[in-house]
């Protein structure tokens, strides 16, 4: 079935284009916003040819893999004609009899919907369409930088095909990520409903050079360390900009409804960013920039510390506890860190940490198997077998609902076979130059060769320490009764 295929059957399925508001793509998923959930067919949508699993949330999510839900969102949004953008009624409870679809449906059925949930959606709506660039242009540094480090003669020299593919990779990596607040402030503007350009705007302010010469003649400028000014270019980071951006969009609004029709086009944009500009600049700028960088002193004590002691640790808790953060929807809270790390650090260490929760699930998993061939839970071996390739390259919801979390136990053992790999990474002083897919796919988004291979060698800790320690935690039985 193609793409154009896949994207027709599921309009068909979901109720056809009448009953699609919005659509959007994350890593892996379609999600679909619709006016009548019940009149979405699941079951037949679980059965599609391409679709690996359907999650019911306040979204319908069509799980379609890495790649490929990008593609079909992009057909889909032009056959339902809708714009890209953002309940559960399963009580079946889960099971190693269901399939894992079923499993994380009933998962999610049983989950409150809250403001701190709607909060992190929201966080994540921003940043998740910008995950793609984020990726392409780290690589393009990462190479850009590596160039420089095999053959630093031709760098010097700024002559010849090496230097200029070196600066080509650059200016492609530098048109993302060095003006990442603007593209911030248009995302932010979409899911807001502001007007996106008006998003950019804000932005863009934070990173004008004209900053320095307002901060200069106000006196909040620090000349010897620029960083500590109050007012700087920069200051507050995507923080500023995306509370910005959600004043705007209030703020936009009400001018808007006060304004007459003839004079809207011009009176509104004008006021809205004179109004919230200059409330960004003065206020939110130093303010924001204060909780930045205390943010960041924080994240230097604990998921950047020197410490090796500090850093075990740091790296083997929050290495264990992601997929439960997952399984809760909190993990979109971590995105604006990765950011901030990457303003700050130029690199992410965090993310290579928990990268290592699904490299502990696949090594939980083995152990499963060969206890599962032992007692002969012929299922239990395919299940497992089908779901392991997934795994390794990053795609852990088949393994984590499908065996792991059904058993119960094994979830926890996979959890903690993963913290030993989370505090390897951490150790080790492993960054990331973007990030987005975990497993073996995320080797080439580290910082330098070296910390590829530091990851790598994280992943493989993960595997061996989440196969022992499920192991010797669970028993045949248990699997043989599952």
């Amino acid at each position: 079935m193609t793409n154009q295929e896949l994207s027709l059957k599921i309009l068909e399925l979901v109720g056809g284009k009448e009953n699609v508001v919005t659509a959007a793509n994350c890593m892996t998923r379609l999600r679909i916003q619709l006016k009548d959930s019940s009149k979405a067919d699941i079951p037949a949508l679980k059965q599609t040819p391409g679709v690996l699993g359907v999650v019911e949330d306040a979204t319908l999510q069509v799980i379609l893999g890495p790649g490929k839900a990008k593609k079909v969102c992009d057909i889909f949004v032009v056959d339902a004609q809708v714009q890209t953008g953002d309940s559960a009624d399963s009580a079946q409870a889960m099971s190693t009899d269901n399939d894992w679809q079923t499993n994380k449906a009933a998962m999610k059925a049983g989950q409150k919907d809250n403001a701190l949930k709607r909060g992190l959606r929201t966080i994540a709506n921003i940043f998740i369409p910008m995950i793609p660039a984020i990726i392409a242009a780290g690589l393009f540094n990462g190479l850009s930088s590596l160039m420089g480090q095999i053959w630093p003669d031709q760098i010097a020299s700024a002559t010849g095909p090496i230097y200029i593919l070196s600066q080509l990779f650059s200016l492609f990596g530098g048109a993302f990520l060095s003006y990442f607040a603007i593209y911030t402030g248009i995302n932010a503007a979409k899911v807001f409903g502001a007007t996106p350009a008006l998003g950019g705007i804000i932005g863009g302010a934070s990173i004008g050079a004209q900053i320095v010469t307002i901060s200069t003649a106000l006196g909040l400028y620090n000349a010897e360390v620029p960083l500590n000014s109050v007012l700087t270019t920069g200051k507050g980071g995507i923080i500023g900009v995306v509370i910005g951006v959600w004043i705007l969009a209030h703020v936009e609004k009400f001018v808007r409804k006060h304004v007459p029709d003839v004079l809207d086009l011009i009176v509104t944009p004008l006021i809205s960013i004179l109004v919230v500009g200059s409330l960004y600049v003065f206020v939110l700028m130093p303010v924001t920039g204060f909780l930045s960088d205390g943010l960041v002193a924080a994240l230097n004590v604990l998921i950047a510390s020197t410490n090796p002691v500090v850093s075990i640790i740091t790296g083997f808790i929050m290495s264990a506890v992601f997929l439960p953060m997952v399984l809760l929807g909190l993990h979109h809270g971590l995105i604006p860190i990765y950011s901030i790390q990457l303003e700050a650090m130029g690199g992410v260490t965090l993310f290579p940490c928990l990268a290592m929760a699904g490299a502990g699930q696949v090594g939980a998993a083995l152990a499963i198997l060969l206890k599962a061939k032992k007692v002969k839970n012929l299922r239990m071996e395919q299940t497992i077998i089908g779901a392991l390739p997934a795994g390794l390259l990053g795609v852990g919801e088949p393994l984590i609902y499908g065996v792991t979390l059904p058993l119960g136990k094994p979830f926890i053992t996979a959890g903690l076979g993963a913290g030993f790999g989370g505090a390897f990474a951490m150790l080790m002083g492993v960054q990331a130059i973007a990030w987005g897919p975990s497993g073996l796919v995320a080797i080439p988004l580290m910082r330098t060769p070296m910390m590829m291979l530091w990851f790598f060698l994280g992943l493989v800790i993960a595997y061996i320490m989440g196969f022992i320690i499920t192991w010797f935690g669970i028993k045949a039985e248990d699997i043989a009764n599952a």
